[in-house]
């Protein structure tokens, strides 16, 4: 394709076929306790052209690993209503259709289920094929947009979430039990329609961002791509519930101003909440649609002050950060996170001590958000880091698995996969039950 828009160009360009493909060729040895399906979601405009990149038609990369075996490659486009026959979340009459969305950010699953994610409309589950199912509404108990980053929390199983909306109430906290039961469902008060994006899960609160990128009338009227902008008399600000009184007050903790698409993990310690964050200092202003530095960022809520103390902990423009999601809400000893550019990098960051270390995958090799694979039962131990590398070189892309504890050495695998995997956003390692 040849275009000079920039997300349809080079590896953002969309891939035109659903190919499925058997007995991938493999560099290296993947550990044979790895069985299940590496998923990876993200935009691939079937028109071949998009207003914006986080406006292309979801379609799921899937890998599936056996015993040492890479078994197969699939990539398939989600089918919503948007897909199939042109519906729009909004009708003539203005009213919402929540099944009109583009599936485009996540994958995951819950209660058995795979979903496909994205943050404007209802999820779409998929099978393990990849087919799509149809749109999943918590057995007609969901009635907002959902979240593409819910958190299932370790301990109980639960799965929380939150839908944001253009008109009020603008945000809505849900959560659903270990099996799939929607259960709590209660309007958060916020002054704006913000672009809430992420939020934090720890084991006994949750923390939503309320930050200065607010939905803009004009921009939307415009077509122009995303209808968000910053707003300088917006005020940042983090709100806390107790999740053992979910319908209780909200508390806010005044921040800097900044934007936050991704959170890294959040855990409790006596009197206060920290989080770990991703960072940038202002996103879409008026001159500019393009994202600023972003990188690792403390926040520490003193819950008897009322203080946040915010710290910058790296200076390398990173993001995608995950952890190993058995630790989610807990104190998670290491966090990794993606750095793109010419010379891409997963860094593996010591939350404890403060230092870090990088895989480089040298010029012209890019990866792409990783997930964790465990090694074993030990939540926090041994475990992989999973994800697709494009090369520049050869227009193809690569499913690569490094060790997490030693990630400067080589890959333990790479897996060459028969077509190119365009950039996207989040996935995971799904390993058989």
């Amino acid at each position: 394709m040849t275009t000079s828009v920039p997300h349809l160009t080079g590896n953002y360009a969309p891939v035109t076929e659903e190919l499925t493909a058997y007995e991938l060729p493999v560099t290296g040895a993947i550990p044979a306790e790895l069985t299940g399906w590496y998923l990876r979601n993200g935009p691939n405009p079937h028109a071949a052209a998009s207003a914006h990149w986080f406006l292309g038609d979801g379609m799921v990369h899937g890998v599936r690993l056996e015993q040492g075996r890479a078994v197969s490659y699939r990539n398939r486009w989600i089918r919503t209503s948007t897909f199939t026959d042109g519906a729009q979340l909004r009708d003539a009459d203005g009213n919402v259709d929540l099944t009109a969305g583009l599936a485009n950010t996540h994958v995951i699953r819950h209660a058995g289920r795979t979903l496909a994610l994205v943050e404007s409309s209802y999820p779409y589950e998929l099978t393990c094929e990849l087919d799509t199912v149809g749109p999943y509404d918590f057995d007609g108990k969901l009635r907002t947009a959902m979240t593409a980053h819910p958190k299932t929390c370790p301990t109980t199983g639960e799965l929380h979430f939150f839908g944001y909306a253009y008109t009020a109430p603008y945000l809505t906290y849900h959560r659903a039990d270990a099996a799939g039961n929607l259960l709590v469902s209660r309007p958060i008060e916020v002054p704006a329609a913000t672009m809430h994006h992420d939020f934090n899960l720890t084991a006994a609160h949750v923390v939503f961002m309320d930050l200065p990128v607010v939905f803009d009338l004009e921009t939307a009227k415009s077509g122009g791509g995303m209808p968000f902008r910053w707003r300088d008399d917006y005020a940042a600000r983090l709100g806390v519930l107790r999740r053992d009184d979910p319908h209780g007050a909200i508390r806010w903790f005044s921040i800097d101003p900044c934007y936050v698409f991704h959170t890294l993990n959040a855990h409790d310690e006596p009197g206060r909440i920290v989080l770990h964050v991703i960072r940038y200092p202002s996103l879409w202003r008026q001159d500019s649609d393009i994202p600023e530095h972003a990188a690792l960022w403390r926040w520490t809520i003193d819950l008897v002050t009322g203080v946040v103390t915010e710290e910058q902990l790296d200076d390398r423009d990173a993001e995608f950060p995950r952890i190993d999601d058995r630790l989610a809400g807990l104190d998670s000893h290491f966090g990794h996170a993606t750095v793109t550019g010419d010379s891409g990098a997963l860094l593996r960051y010591d939350l404890h001590t403060g230092t870090s270390t990088a895989h480089e995958f040298g010029p012209g090799r890019i990866p792409a958000e990783a997930a964790f694979a465990p090694a074993d039962d030990s939540p926090g131990g041994d475990g992989y880091l999973m994800t697709y590398v494009y090369n520049a070189d050869s227009d193809r892309s690569d499913l690569v698995i490094v060790d997490a504890s030693e990630l400067a050495a080589p890959p333990l695998a790479t897996v060459h996969l028969p077509a190119r995997v365009p950039y996207g956003f989040h996935g995971n390692w799904l390993a058989d039950k």
